[in-house]
């Protein structure tokens, strides 16, 4: 078999290592010891954001880019520094494009926007094809502006691009695929390739499918999720034990979702319970790790304003193999340790009184990532969450967020696991 090269660290001139087996990923829990994670390196997708735009792109500030790099490198060096292997998305869309199915087929999704109308589709598409993969994974990314479209003189833009204000795109950026625990997640050695529900985010689940098919190092993936199925995003899955998930329901991830997925992981056999939690349909809660997460085999980090009330369905597979069972609603806590087979969950508080809490948790202090148990990644700025997290034994390694932060997602958010250990023996 011949050697394909891949990057796998440093987006800025790293080492290529050669790939010529396949590779297994498997999660099977939110703690275990993390072995490789997938990341992507803020870009020129932030500085594309402005005033104008960043409402309806889901910012809620407009980062420093260069500072946000450097926060983002940080974080990537704080995972390496632990043993992690780190895997940048761009990295792997530029390789992905250099297969030309693969590229064919994302040049053809991205076109097939409405908007842009025939004449436009088409210089569009002439533009495209003198890219080289590297600089067509820049444009899918960080998107095309009217003004940088090349125009002949002979071929004009028509209608559309001549009514565009010229600091319009014509292929938006994708400012969110920062947060790449959101388009995929891993359950098993199974992927989920997420359905977004934000029209601004929905095409970083075809670059993410796109990769996960026709990239080398996936060969052979299996998947558990497809974009075009009912709304499901990664920050509102939990594997909080082998066997047991928890998927929020709220403003972007549908009782529908939820039941789609609960339905393919039992057919391929991944878990056996299912807590189905709904969460208010807010901004500030957008994601069940907005609100809980993870940091030991048997302790939460949660938001204490929910704590109390947050309450869970219970799904199994039905008798027959086909109608679901769903039993509750229960405390969430409850049935979580109950699916957990634990007298009890820990829970660790976010913050010490209702002010802090409420601040921390708008600044993603639930929002950590486990590195190992007793091990998480969390934003600097929660000082009084992360001395709860001391207090309780978690190691806590904090990093910088400021300018991060300002697209409402932490650590967690960051970052999509592709191997942890076991934490049951894997049965290939």
């Amino acid at each position: 078999m011949n050697a394909i090269f891949i990057h796998t660290s440093f987006p800025d001139g790293g080492e290529r290592l050669p790939y010529a087996a396949k590779v297994t990923h498997y999660v099977d829990s939110e703690v275990a010891r993390l072995g490789t994670v997938l990341l992507h390196r803020p870009g020129p997708e932030l500085a594309r954001l402005t005033p104008r735009n960043n409402d309806s792109l889901l910012f809620d500030a407009i980062p420093w880019v260069g500072r946000a790099q450097e926060e983002h490198d940080a974080f990537a060096a704080a995972l390496r520094g632990r043993g992690v292997e780190v895997l940048y998305l761009a990295t792997l869309l530029a390789e992905t494009l250099a297969v030309a199915d693969a590229r064919a087929e994302l040049t053809e999704l991205v076109l097939r926007s409405p908007r842009l109308g025939d004449t436009l589709r088409r210089r569009i598409a002439d533009h495209l094809a003198y890219l080289d993969p590297a600089t067509l994974a820049d444009v899918f990314t960080a998107g095309l502006a009217h003004e940088e479209l090349r125009l002949g003189r002979d071929r004009p833009g028509g209608l559309v691009w001549t009514l565009m204000d010229r600091h319009d795109f014509v292929i938006d950026p994708l400012p969110n695929l920062l947060f790449t625990r959101d388009s995929s997640v891993w359950i098993g050695d199974r992927v989920g390739v997420t359905s977004l529900a934000m029209p601004a985010r929905r095409r970083e689940t075809t670059l993410t499918d796109a990769i996960y098919r026709y990239h080398p190092r996936f060969a052979g993936t299996e998947f558990v999720y497809h974009p075009e199925l009912e709304h499901l995003e990664g920050g509102d899955v939990l594997l909080l034990a082998p066997g047991v998930l928890a998927v929020g329901v709220g403003e972007r991830t549908t009782p529908a979702g939820a039941e789609r997925l609960a339905r393919r992981v039992f057919a391929a056999g991944l878990a056996h319970t299912i807590l189905v939690v709904p969460i208010a349909q807010e901004r500030a809660t957008m994601h069940l790790d907005t609100v809980c997460t993870m940091v030991d085999v048997d302790a939460v980090l949660m938001y204490p304003n929910i704590a109390s009330t947050l309450s869970a369905y219970t799904v199994i597979a039905g008798a027959d193999g086909d109608e679901l069972r769903v039993d509750g609603p229960a405390p969430f806590l409850r049935a979580a340790a109950d699916a957990m087979d634990l007298d009890q969950l820990r829970v660790i508080d976010t913050g010490l009184d209702p002010v802090t809490a409420e601040r921390e948790q708008w600044d993603d202090g639930n929002n950590t990532l486990a590195l190992a148990p007793r091990l998480c990644v969390g934003y600097e700025r929660n000082v009084e969450t992360n001395a709860q997290l001391e207090r309780a034994g978690i190691e806590v390694i904090a990093i910088a967020g400021s300018e991060l932060g300002s697209g409402r997602g932490g650590p967690r958010c960051m970052s999509c696991p592709l191997v942890r250990q076991p934490l049951r023996p894997v049965q290939l």
